[in-house]
């Protein structure tokens, strides 16, 4: 069985993000690494090639140059090879144009199943996926918390609020799976020295047959118009207590109707 799994490189959620000068996100300003939800898409593929005990998996990402580091981090978790869609035309580019450079690259890959996670860790769109099976004419399977495939059939659990739904489709299919798959596994030492040496193959959209006007700022169906900086946190009241205490804690909570 062949495997791709979509991996994207993703601000740190734990920094101070913003906005650069045209209102996309300042990926410069801030460290960066793979969105966490992916790494649940790289760990259940590996499980599927373990299981079956023979198979191949191609991490493929588009974005700037750093992006490569996620491809060198999934690589280092197992995996065969990277695909990196690299292209400054591509900059900007919403989950409509992004579903179309990923489609017109896996058109180019040998696949059997693409694997991602639930959603970017950056935007929280989650379109994506769904998006890439019907550019791609192949079956959808969203949101698994767990995933198995027996020969042709794919099969996964989704949970909901009240049930969990069985969800089978045939080969080839785009899946996309949660966090609830279980933990993804931590890079060996070996593994990590292991994927530098692993193939990692860059496209640019020309590679692809795409119009730079259909993607990036330019081709955007969605932009941001707006954005203002979060005001900074105001200081706390600080309640000296001269024996009166707990009235001026009392009608501080009053005041800010706590009580």
């Amino acid at each position: 069985m062949k495997i791709v799994v979509l991996v994207k490189h993703v601000p740190d959620a734990a920094s101070d993000r913003s906005f650069a000068a045209d209102l996309t996100v300042d990926r410069a300003a801030v460290d960066g690494r793979l969105s966490e939800l992916d790494e649940y898409a790289v760990e259940q593929a590996l499980q599927l090639v373990e299981k079956a005990g023979e198979g191949e998996i191609t991490f493929l990402t588009m974005g700037p140059e750093v992006a490569g580091e996620a491809l060198r981090k999934a690589l280092s978790m197992g995996g065969d090879a990277g695909v990196h869609v690299v292209d400054d035309g591509l900059h900007g580019s919403d989950a409509l144009a992004t579903s179309l450079v990923l489609a017109e690259a896996l058109k180019k890959l040998e696949w059997d199943l693409v694997v991602c996670g639930m959603s970017s860790t950056d935007a929280w769109m989650g379109v994506v996926p769904t998006m890439l099976s019907e550019r791609l004419g192949v079956p959808g399977l969203t949101l698994a918390g767990e995933l198995s495939v027996e020969g042709t059939t794919v099969t996964i659990r989704r949970d909901g609020d009240d049930a969990s739904t069985t969800v089978t489709g045939s080969l080839p299919a785009v899946v996309s799976v949660t966090d609830q798959t279980g933990e993804a596994r931590y890079p060996s030492f070996k593994g990590i020295m292991a994927a530098k040496k692993k193939p990692v193959t860059t496209w640019t959209l020309a590679d692809l047959g795409i119009d730079a006007a259909s993607v990036g700022l330019g081709g955007a169906w969605s932009a941001v118009e707006s954005a203002t900086k979060r005001p900074p946190r105001a200081h706390g009241v600080v309640v000296t207590d001269e024996g009166d205490g707990g009235v001026k804690l009392a009608e501080f909570l009053a005041t800010g109707k706590f009580i």
